[in-house]
């Protein structure tokens, strides 16, 4: 069964991940110096935090597909909804290394369906091939083209391929 997903940006972590969890009545699966997520089973939703430097409120929603075949039948109805999807395979991003694909709504909210299938040790891996610009694991879609190279990198700093 696919999970829901929602990212918030917040000011103070600490004081967020506080919050949350009483919220939530569980603390956090994962915990970071930047990073909280928590995966409840009522309501079924990935819910994660960080503090990266963005402005605080909703960075994106989501889709966590169960399965790599899960991922591509929610990039199908992606594909028929309209509008870019940026693809990124393999990439590294919330402590977690996932297969991805990222679309916005027409009210230019940022959508990530992804895959998860390993842990990593950083929020994010500079120079690895990611739709992001290497400062956040949320790309702004709309100034964004689908890669065409998938070799490239688009995490470094003046790759050109986004």
């Amino acid at each position: 069964m696919n999970r829901f997903h929602v990212h918030l940006n917040v000011a103070d972590l600490p004081a967020s991940v506080r919050f949350y969890a009483e919220l939530f009545g569980v603390q956090p699966t994962v915990l970071k110096h930047d990073y909280a997520k928590w995966m409840l089973e009522d309501p079924r939703v990935n819910f994660a935090i960080s503090n990266t430097g963005r402005a605080p409120g909703i960075d994106h929603l989501g889709i966590q597909a169960d399965s790599a075949d899960a991922l591509a039948a929610i990039g199908v109805r992606l594909d028929a909804a309209g509008g870019s999807v940026v693809p990124e395979e393999a990439t590294v991003c919330c402590y977690a290394q996932s297969d991805k694909l990222w679309t916005e709504d027409p009210q230019g909210t940022r959508w990530e369906t992804f895959h998860t299938f390993g842990e990593a040790t950083t929020y994010h891996a500079a120079g690895a091939a990611c739709a992001t610009d290497g400062t956040s694991c949320s790309p702004d879609v709309a100034s964004m083209k689908p890669k065409v190279d998938k070799e490239a990198s688009c995490c470094a700093p003046q790759s050109g391929c986004c």
